[in-house]
Formats: C-alpha cells, structure tokens, sequence
C-alpha cells in the first residue's frame, strides 16, 4: 500500500516547466507529442514530431492490440511514418500486428533478433506480406525522419545477449528538451551507455517496468531526469516497480508519472516547456477504484 499511495501522491502534479531561454520565449515551436499508450503490462510509444512525420515505438502485448489501434485513430492519425520494435518480447510486439492490419507503416526498424514465439512469427510475417522495408537497428545511428529533432540509437542487438539486453534504447531531442527510452534493458547496458555518452535527459521512459534488472542509481542520478515515466500494469504479476527504483527516483526528486496509474500520458514540448498531461484525472481514477 505504501508504494502505491506514493506513486500516486507524486502524481497530483500534471504540468511541469522547463524553463525557457528568452531567445526560445519570443517563439513560437511546433510542438513535439510523445504519448505513452496505456497497453497493460508492456511498453507502445507514439511520437508526433514537429513537421507531422509519426513513429511508433512497440505496440504492447496482442491483447493491447486493438486499443493501441484505438488510440492512434482518436488523434485522426492514418499512416505510421516509422514503426520500431525495441525486441521481440510479446510484450512489446505482440499489439503491433493489429496495427499493421490497420495503418499504412512506411518504414520498420527491428533489432534483428530472432524470437521463437508464434507472436514473433505472426509479426515478421505480416511484415513480410505487405512488403514493409527493414531495416536492422545499429548503435550510435542516427534515425533522420524529421529535421527538427533528433533520433540516436543507443543500444542495439549484440551476439550472443538476451531479448532484453538486446533492447532499443533510443535518446529523442528537440532543442533544448531531451527525452530517454530506455526499452527493457538491464543495468550492465545502462552502465556502457553511461561511458559513452551524456546521459543527462528531463523526461525518462524508465527500463524494464520499473523492474530491479534496470535503473541503478548511479545512472539515474546522471540522468537527473525531472519527469520519469513508469509503464506497467497494477495487478502484474512481476512485481513491477519495484521499491528500489521508487525511491531511487524520490532522491533524485524526479516527478513519477504511471500508466497504471493515469491511464495512457502525453508529454508535450516546444523544445523548453514541458506539459505532462495524463488522460486520467489522478483524483477521479483513485475514487473510482475505491468505489470499485
């Protein structure tokens, strides 16, 4: 109970600001739209970038399919520029292959990680059947989609690692506003992140559900994030958060934000203001469950 009144205690705040340089104040920036998809237990991103190009990260486990669908068509979105998925796990990929059967997808990015599931199989399929070029993800690429932003590949499969330690971690910068997705890899890939590059971001999707495997204090606190993003489910089974990564991210005063707690949430941003806005009244959310 203590974990959960504290998650939802940071949660009362829904609007945060970065400050901005006086230059950045007198215009005004096409904002950038992350949303994090309410899908359960699982992770399924959509981007709207400033020029209207659209990429979507993951698409939660199959069960999730059909409102990740929903909610991509609420926003008058037809086609997915982009479609990425951080590994093969069914959680991640398994609501993919309901948009695939809904939306035009331009482009997939995949780690190249074979998985031997049916969900895998029936994802790699459909791909295939509809003829959607591939490309297989490289660290420390680039992803040029938008010109206004920038979309660096961090972590990429390597020989012989697990799904997860094989994730997709992606850094997505819009002027002065840095965004870390962190997919589901473990503490050992977030240490060889940390040495090769500046780690430091606002926002944070933080690794693996809040799992113990991810989010080790040391690079929690070199990110010093200011709004960190929890996705998972609250009647998992996992444990998910954990305690640990909790109070890891109350020392370093990170603002938490969680799916299981507000439903799906939109970080917005002109490149220096910051707006969280979760589509489920906090309040409201924790009456109906008391009630329920």
């Amino acid at each position: 109970m203590w974990k959960k009144g504290f998650i939802f205690l940071l949660l009362l705040t829904v609007v945060h600001f970065h400050h901005a340089s006086p230059a950045h104040a007198e215009q005004e920036m096409p904002p950038l739209k992350v949303h994090f998809i309410n899908v359960g237990q699982g992770d399924s991103i959509l981007i709207e970038t400033p020029l209207e190009r659209t990429i979507l990260i993951d698409g939660g486990p199959p069960e999730a399919g059909n409102a990740v669908v929903k909610y991509i068509k609420e926003l008058r979105i037809n086609e997915i520029d982009l479609m990425i998925a951080t590994h093969p796990d069914i959680d991640h990929i398994g609501g993919l292959i309901n948009v695939l059967d809904e939306f035009e997808v331009g482009n997939v990015i995949d780690t190249g990680k074979l998985h031997p599931t049916k969900t895998f199989a029936s994802y790699m399929n459909r791909i295939r059947d509809l003829q959607i070029p591939v490309t297989i993800a490289e660290k420390d690429t680039p992803i040029e989609i938008d010109p206004t932003i920038s979309l660096d590949i961090w972590n990429a499969a390597q020989p012989l690692t697990s799904p997860n330690a094989s994730s997709l971690v992606l850094k997505l910068r819009y002027e002065e506003t840095d965004m870390l997705l962190m997919g589901d890899v473990g503490k050992k890939e977030e240490k060889e992140i940390q040495r090769m590059h500046n780690v430091n971001a606002e926002v944070i999707k933080i690794g693996h559900h809040g799992s113990n495997t991810s989010s080790s204090m040391s690079f929690l606190k070199e990110v010093d994030p200011e709004i960190a993003i929890l996705t998972y489910s609250k009647n998992n089974t996992y444990g998910h958060p954990v305690s640990r990564v909790i109070d890891h991210l109350n020392e370093i005063d990170a603002l938490i934000y969680s799916t299981a707690a507000l439903d799906s949430i939109t970080v917005e941003t002109d490149g220096s203001t910051i707006m969280v806005n979760p589509k489920m009244n906090p309040i409201q959310k924790f009456i109906e469950e008391q009630v329920s």
